[in-house]
């Protein structure tokens, strides 16, 4: 076997191995986990936009019957004012630290509202008042996408990270992508959007 015969039969050899290495390193697989977890938290981020545009039209409604509740009506907006501050960037996705202030300002909006339904509750005028109830069934629907939106999310996040963190395919996160795991809710994190309002009278 002369020098070229044995170089095409290495080559030949080499595509070979390339053939059957390549579609199992997890390339194809991870950058489909990524798309499909950026499309997960685009979700959660529009559900949570729905709930910062239905604020304003619930404390509107509410200063109208409880103008005297000014620190709740105050909380509520400057709650929903440091969210609309933060940028929900994909690059959050990557960032655990920015992720964690993002999650605690969504929590701090959560508490302020769960205050301000609290108040409401004070007043049966307001209770009965058409766009105040047309308007907490809304937060109400919101909340519930919330929920699910953020468990779908939370569902591509597992996934994605096992692919970046199991054998063969991590080799191929780490040294050819530069992927790492990202960042998902917590206990701490429903714990704290969860925790019932401190109720003073």
């Amino acid at each position: 076997m002369n020098g070229r015969d044995r170089r095409d039969r290495m080559v030949r050899v080499w595509l070979l191995i390339l053939l059957l290495v390549i579609p199992g390193c997890g390339y194809n697989t991870i950058q489909g986990l990524d798309e499909e977890t950026n499309a997960a938290w685009s979700e959660v981020l529009n559900q949570y936009q729905r709930r910062a545009d239905l604020i304003p039209n619930l404390v509107n409604v509410v200063k109208g019957y409880a103008a005297h509740e000014r620190e709740t009506l105050e909380a509520v907006t400057q709650a929903r004012t440091q969210v609309a501050g933060l940028k929900a960037t994909p690059e959050l996705l990557n960032n655990p630290d920015a992720f964690k202030k993002f999650q605690a300002a969504q929590g701090d909006l959560s508490s302020a509202l769960a205050r301000l339904l609290v108040v409401v509750e004070r007043y049966p005028d307001l209770k009965a008042n058409e766009n105040f109830r047309d308007l907490q069934s809304q937060l109400e629907g919101t909340e519930n996408r919330i929920a699910v939106a953020r468990k779908r999310y939370i569902d591509k996040v597992a996934e994605y990270n096992k692919a970046v963190r199991y054998f063969p395919t991590n080799l191929t996160a780490k040294f050819l992508l530069h992927a790492d795991v990202k960042p998902t809710f917590t206990v701490a994190d429903e714990q704290a959007v969860s925790k019932p309002p401190e109720v003073k009278f």
